[in-house]
Order: structure tokens, then C-alpha cells, then sequence
């Protein structure tokens, strides 16, 4: 019963996240196209964002993968998270930088290809130019805190 139990609650999860709940659970080989990938809202960041977690979930204390669209034009405040995020980009550009402000003009352009490895509560912040796709992966439990709360899209 526990472990159905366990079970369901990761595929209510991996389903709430966007994620088919079979390429996170079955420990096989696993192969996911581009058009395979369900777009999802991001509560966590600012309206625009789009999600598609492609390994998972990303609330337990396993790997995660997982990419984000970013439309034109669109910025992430200062924000840490609690565990370390590996970055690569998959279209556009990333423009990334560290502070507790988001600085334009402190940013490094990432562009296909580009990777960046943020450690544990590093503060740092984006934006884009152009619509944007990046890849996240790491060990979970993944999470996001923004430097000023009042950025935080959750709490509006």
C-alpha cells in the first residue's frame, strides 16, 4: 500500500508538471523528441515562461531534467536556488549574470551550445532577446528564491 502510494504521488506530480510520468519511472532506456515535449506555465517565474520536464520530479532528491522557453524580451530577477543548476542552451541566447540585482550590462551572452554551472545560493539573473531555450539538469530537490521577495511571481 506505501508503495503505491509513493507511486502515485510521483505521477501526480510528474503529471501536474508536465511530464509523462513514464519517462521518469521506468529505468530504461529513454529517447524524447522535441515534439514529444508538453509546454507547461512556470508559477515560479515571471509570466511568459514555459516548462517541460522531461526527467523527474523535481521536488525529491533525485537528477532532474528539464527545459525552459523564455519568449523575447523576457527577464528572470535575482534568484537563488538550493541545489546546483547545470544550464546549457539550446536556441537563442542567454544573457546570465551574478549579483543581487538584475544588471544588464553584468551579463555574459550564452548562445547554442553555451553552458553555465551555478553553485548552491549563488545569486544571479537573465534575459533574453530573442525566444530562448535552455536545459536544466541536477540532483534535486529543485527550487527557486528571488533575492527581493517582492520579484517573486507566486507571491502576486
Amino acid at each position: 500500500m506505501r508503495n503505491r502510494l509513493a507511486a502515485l504521488s510521483a505521477t501526480l506530480v510528474l503529471a501536474c508538471l508536465g511530464a509523462p510520468a513514464a519517462w521518469a519511472q521506468s529505468g530504461t532506456h529513454m529517447t524524447v523528441t522535441p515534439g514529444e515535449l508538453k509546454w507547461t506555465d512556470v508559477p515560479s517565474l515571471p509570466a511568459g515562461a514555459k516548462i517541460a520536464v522531461i526527467e523527474g520530479p523535481l521536488n525529491e532528491a533525485v537528477p532532474f531534467t528539464f527545459r525552459l522557453k523564455f519568449p523575447p524580451n523576457y527577464q528572470i530577477p535575482a534568484h537563488w536556488h538550493p541545489a546546483i543548476e547545470h544550464v546549457t542552451v539550446i536556441a537563442g541566447t542567454f544573457n546570465l549574470g551574478t549579483g543581487e540585482k538584475l544588471d544588464r550590462s553584468k551579463t555574459k551572452a550564452l548562445s547554442a551550445s553555451g553552458v553555465a554551472i551555478m553553485q548552491p545560493k549563488t545569486n544571479h539573473f537573465a534575459w533574453t532577446k530573442v525566444e530562448t531555450i535552455v536545459q536544466v539538469h541536477g540532483v534535486g530537490p529543485w527550487g527557486i528564491n528571488y533575492v527581493n521577495p517582492a520579484d517573486d511571481p507566486r507571491k502576486k
